[in-house]
């Protein structure tokens, strides 16, 4: 992985971007997306999809995940 990421910062670097890296103990999919609720029941892998009980929206747990670490890394990038 650590190679793949080197080469990934190589070819960044060569086209003039930046890579901004997500900390790996990131919630990302345990979080909602609409309002930013940790929800501790969503820690089990085996939840695929789940709702908000705070917002009340529901889930994909990869899609959410997605769209949280989206969010994250541009809040990163900014700072």
């Amino acid at each position: 992985w650590s190679k793949f990421f080197a080469m990934l910062e190589y070819k960044a670097a060569w086209y003039g971007n930046d890579i901004i890296k997500v900390p790996t103990m990131y919630p990302s999919s345990q979080t909602c997306s609409c309002c930013g609720y940790k929800n501790p029941l969503v820690k089990n892998l085996s939840v695929r999809e789940w709702e908000c009980p705070n917002c009340h929206a529901k889930h994909s747990r990869d899609t959410n995940a997605s769209i949280n670490i989206l969010n994250k890394g541009l809040s990163l990038s900014v700072s």
